[in-house]
């Protein structure tokens, strides 16, 4: 048990220490100031400008936010061509066809939006052409648009110009994603992750020697740290990070933690530079990672203390290993599962299915409040959204006019707000869910029946809808029809709602914040850079969450912990 926690404490140490360290090398990418990699990068990317004819004019919201549909759209469409021709491009050394259009629709709308979730298994369904250009290209690309979206947010806030999406997203690519993910590869090659264009390999079973089984490679290493960090996903096989081709061993496993969180945390630092205000960045910080340390301990200690079922029948509490990787134990198992579904990355290295009630609670309350530490750039946003909303709260019960940043927050902040916060992420989280509940036959295909079949289902919408990926399992997503066209299509709405809704209308509010004029600092403004109001800021997030998702959590896994304690 002992070794167990000391990993996981390990583990948030080194997220701390390179907090600091990589946020301000954001922040310097984006204020224009010197960095390491200038001498290299900056004829690279005079060339992109120049060869790509991308204008570095300033753009409003609207512009901001059509850049990003019309891009996006543009880029869909070429992948989606891409997988319905497979069958007839090169890199195919399986000889895979074309997969059914409603799967390659919902890999294109899940890959474009940065959500990777996946009905299919790849070593089976894509070739490598497929996974490394098409699939490879959307881990960067949709990786970068939120660190773009997240950076206009940021600029809006302090009364900064947005910017130009387009030298946003080309700064993303070559100075954050590729430089780490190069660096990174190598790394995971080193640890045993194969990085090969040959086919599968036949090796004889241990059964029967004339029985030749075939083992799938690939282009793998560099597939899986851009994955990671671009909070992606997306595995090159089925069982994503928990294949040991994916994911070898201790050390691999914590270069993809690290690699999945230390973007999400950064940026928090990055707003306290850009803002000036480094004492925010880290109040807001330290709250998230308090609440994300508190969210491991609920799920290690489940796991450790095991299913009281079989530990009835045993005799002795034993951890709870089913679904799980031996190599990882129950304290990883743990820590990756909160990890990504806290930043949104949706990759696993064990099956969330197989968790015990505490642990399916807070991987289920992960994805309903988005923050902790939320999609790549977008949990930002959200995250300074709730404190746009705190500050309302706040002042309407102290009696003061709302200020965020000496900038009144009016009424268009509040609807944006409200909008973003409370409408969205239920409207394609709920409605859908309800409805596969309501024909659970002739549409879902839930293979469990009960609190967890009902907890199967609403994960599935919620991981779509915070573009995180990751699922429960134990639907019938990638059967054939009428089930894998249910899931395939419902999920790809709340795909498109859950990742373009809120994008257009964080900018928007970024926009209207970036034109007012300041105001004044005197003694009756509310200071929100204080241990207080970071506290209500944490209880407002917590208490809308509740009052939203609550029935479902109740009806789900805390339900399911009831009736696991009654069986014992």
């Amino acid at each position: 048990m002992l070794q167990g926690w000391i990993q996981i404490g390990l583990t948030l140490v080194i997220i701390l220490a390179i907090t600091p360290i990589f946020g301000g090398y954001i922040a310097r990418v984006y204020l224009g100031q010197k960095t390491l990699l200038d001498r290299v990068l900056n004829p690279v990317e005079r060339l992109i400008f120049s060869l790509s004819g991308v204008s570095q004019t300033q753009m409003t919201g609207w512009q901001y936010a059509r850049a990003i549909l019309y891009s996006n759209l543009a880029m869909a469409i070429l992948l989606f061509a891409m997988l319905m021709l497979q069958g007839l491009l090169p890199l195919n050394p399986t000889g895979l066809g074309a997969p059914t259009w409603d799967t390659a629709l919902h890999t294109t709308i899940s890959f474009v939006t940065n959500t990777n979730q996946q009905h299919y298994s790849g070593e089976t369904t894509y070739s490598y052409l497929s996974q490394m250009l098409g699939l490879g290209f959307m881990f960067f690309t949709s990786a970068a648009t939120g660190i773009a979206v997240a950076i206009a947010f940021i600029r809006g806030l302090t009364g900064r110009p947005l910017g130009n999406f387009y030298v946003d997203l080309i700064l993303a690519i070559t100075r954050i994603l590729l430089p780490i993910s190069i660096v990174g590869t190598i790394a995971l090659v080193a640890a045993g992750t194969p990085e090969t264009l040959s086919g599968p390999i036949l090796v004889p079973t241990l059964e029967d020697p004339n029985i030749r089984q075939a083992i799938a490679l690939g282009p793998v290493a560099h597939f899986e740290l851009i994955k990671e960090l671009g909070e992606n996903g997306g595995g090159f096989f089925g069982i994503n990070s928990a294949h040991p081709f994916e994911n070898p061993n201790g050390f691999t496993n914590l270069i993809q933690i690290l690699a999945m969180i230390s973007i999400p945390t950064s940026l928090i630092y990055t707003y306290g530079v850009i803002a000036d205000n480094r004492k925010q960045a880290w109040l807001v910080f330290g709250m998230v990672f308090i609440l994300y340390v508190a969210f491991i301990i609920v799920t290690a200690i489940g796991e450790y203390q095991g299913n009281p079922l079989v530990n009835t029948l045993l005799g002795s509490s034993q951890p709870n290993l089913e679904g799980k990787e031996v190599r990882f134990g129950w304290a990883q198992s743990a820590l990756y599962a909160v990890t990504t579904t806290g930043t949104m990355c949706g990759a696993v290295n064990s099956m969330h299915d197989s968790f015990m009630p505490a642990g399916g609670f807070i991987l289920l309350s992960n994805l309903f409040l988005q923050i902790i530490w939320g999609g790549q750039g977008s949990g930002t946003a959200y995250l300074f959204s709730y404190l746009i909303l705190a500050v309302f709260v706040t002042g309407l019960m102290v009696g003061r006019t709302p200020e965020f940043l000496g900038r009144k927050i009016e009424k268009n902040e509040v609807v944006l707000t409200s909008f973003l916060l409370l409408l969205v992420h239920p409207i394609f989280v709920l409605f859908p869910g309800a409805i596969a509940l309501a024909f659970p036959e002739q549409l879902a295909g839930i293979s469990n029946p009960g609190f967890h079949g009902l907890a199967q289902v609403m994960y599935e919408y919620a991981s779509a809808t915070a573009n995180n990926g990751s699922g429960f399992e134990g639907l019938a997503d990638s059967q054939p029809a009428p089930t894998a066209l249910w899931w395939n299509l419902s999920t790809c709405l709340s795909l498109l709602g859950g990742r373009y809704v809120p994008i257009v209308s964080l900018l928007l509010l970024a926009e209207g914040m970036s034109r007012k004029q300041p105001v004044p600092f005197t003694t009756g403004t509310l200071r929100t850079d204080t241990v207080l109001f970071t506290g209500v800021t944490a209880g407002v997030i917590l208490i809308m969450g509740a009052l939203t998702f609550f029935p479902v959590l109740a009806l789900g896994p805390i339900a399911e912990a009831f009736q696991l304690t009654r069986g014992a």
